[in-house]
């Protein structure tokens, strides 16, 4: 039987281990922690809103991640991939919740929704996220909650 031995760079390792801390802090509901791990002035595309839902991390991506966890006060995740590519990891990741309130024009009725979300992460040269992209079935994720 032959054994193969695939070799990560500790770079890659690194950036790896960032993605999981990022999810993680996202599990404990921790925003504050989830900033800490981009650069200053780290921009956030979420795909489906399309460009109200462009801006920076600090302002955009910490406001909504707020109202998720506010709305959502269950919300969870499980990284099913990673995948690696120069500067950038993609990771596909599951997240469920309970909407407890109302969110983004959505009623509250106390229903559940699970999404596959695709999170990009671009890194810059101080092993820093310059840059995330998330991307979901949005009109899914609206129906599961109506």
């Amino acid at each position: 039987m032959e054994n193969t031995i695939v070799k990560e760079s500790f770079k890659e390792l690194t950036r790896k281990g960032t993605c999981v801390e990022f999810f993680s802090a996202y599990q404990e509901h921790e925003y504050s922690r989830m900033l800490t791990l981009f650069a200053p002035d780290a921009t956030i595309e979420f795909s489906p809103l399309g460009d109200g839902g462009k801006g920076t991390v600090a302002e955009l991506g910490k406001t909504l991640w707020m109202a998720l966890m506010d709305c959502f006060p269950d919300i969870d995740n499980t990284i099913d991939t990673f995948e690696t590519v120069d500067n950038t990891i993609v990771c596909k990741v599951n997240i469920f919740g309970t909407q407890a309130k109302d969110f983004a024009g959505i009623v509250s009725k106390g229903l559940k929704f699970e999404n596959d979300h695709i999170f990009i992460f671009q890194f810059d040269d101080d092993d820093n996220v310059s840059s995330l992209t998330v991307d979901w079935d949005h009109d899914s994720f609206c129906q599961q909650l109506s």
